[in-house]
């Protein structure tokens, strides 16, 4: 039997890909043998023997989760102590070398006076990483909250009778091809190719993906102003049947809210459109599909024209919806606006 915390230590070290795979795999024989299954059925499951299992058992029954550790080995004490760990971590967080932006395993090894080894093990040990940058951005919209609640109200709750459609434009994919041949890929060789291209013009992409389905509706224009996007309304209209709804989730570029559009909007009542935040474009499932696309079509395709670029696209699409795939949301909005919260405050106290 196992109580609220016992259950949590043991599940995050079977998830944590920083657990080693020994403690792991102890972890799952552990969770799987609190659901009722015999040492031999655990056996089985994770490929080890029952007398294995029924170790592992025994040693959680007598000492809990810390009976699943390592016991010590024997061997040489020690030869960095605790005092000089702390001052490793302390540097690395607080300090800057005088020659660079981050601190690299021997340039901190020189500051501290030990190995660079042993500095790479005192980073591994408190996940620790210093060549590593992420990028990020806080919304300041003013609606924020309201506009997460009703995005995700329709990804996780869609109203009946109606398609929740997420819209987005890819502007100004360029039609590019290498300045010479490109070499296929050998034994021990990935392919390459020229750093430098020729440019033979653009074309955007207006596409709605339907998250209930995963299907994508899709235009391609010369530009992206808001007669395109009308243009890629007037297509929905008419490919979508007239007895559903159509909800759009879309940013807040200036060609979606013209006049124009607005009064398109109020003589076709069935289309309802959702904004999402300002600055918050993964709220909106499309660019996950754009993702899909530069990654295995756009990145290392040559065009040698935008006519071959609009032929390549509109074929990777149909390719799409052959089997479309869509994609699953899990995050409700109150976890969304906790983890941001929680984001603020970690900043905040940085000073920022």
């Amino acid at each position: 039997m196992l109580d609220e915390e016992q259950r949590r230590t043991l599940e995050g070290w079977a998830r944590r890909r920083t657990s080693a795979n020994g403690l792991a795999q102890r972890a799952r024989m552990v969770l799987l043998s609190a659901q009722g299954m015999s040492n031999l059925a655990v056996a089985e499951r994770l490929g080890v023997t029952p007398q294995t299992v029924g170790k592992w058992r025994r040693r959680f029954i007598g000492a809990g989760p810390g009976g699943l550790l390592d016991e010590p080995r024997p061997g040489a004490p020690r030869s960095i102590g605790d005092e000089e760990v702390e001052r490793v971590i302390v540097a690395t967080l607080e300090e800057r070398p005088k020659d660079a932006t981050h601190w690299s395993t021997r340039s901190m090894a020189a500051r501290a006076g030990i190995s660079a080894a042993s500095v790479g093990r005192i980073w591994r040990a408190f996940c620790l990483q210093p060549h590593r940058a992420e990028t990020f951005k806080l919304s300041a919209d003013p609606l924020f909250v309201d506009k997460v609640r009703d995005v995700v109200g329709l990804y996780l709750d869609p109203p009946e009778r109606a398609l929740v459609l997420c819209v987005d434009e890819k502007s100004q994919i360029q039609a590019l091809d290498r300045t010479q041949p490109i070499l296929p890929m050998l034994p021990t060789t990935p392919q390459r190719a020229t750093h430098d291209y020729a440019r033979h013009g653009t074309t955007s992409l207006f596409a709605a993906l339907d998250v209930g389905s995963g299907r994508v509706y899709e235009q391609l224009h010369q530009r992206h102003r808001a007669t395109e996007f009308g243009a890629f309304l007037r297509h929905l209209d008419a490919q979508v049947p007239e007895d559903l709804d159509l909800h759009l989730i879309l940013d807040n570029y200036a060609t979606h809210k013209t006049p124009a559009i607005r009064r398109w909007l109020l003589r076709h009542p069935r289309f309802h459109l959702h904004f999402t935040p300002t600055g918050a474009s993964w709220l909106n499932q499309v660019e996950r599909f754009f993702s899909e696309l530069t990654t295995k079509r756009l990145r290392r395709g040559t065009h040698r024209s935008v006519i071959a670029l609009r032929r390549d696209i509109r074929e990777w699409v149909a390719l799409w919806n052959e089997s479309p795939r869509p994609f699953a949301w899990t995050k409700t909005a109150d976890e969304i606006l906790a983890s941001v919260a929680a984001y603020c405050m970690r900043i905040s106290d940085a000073g920022h």
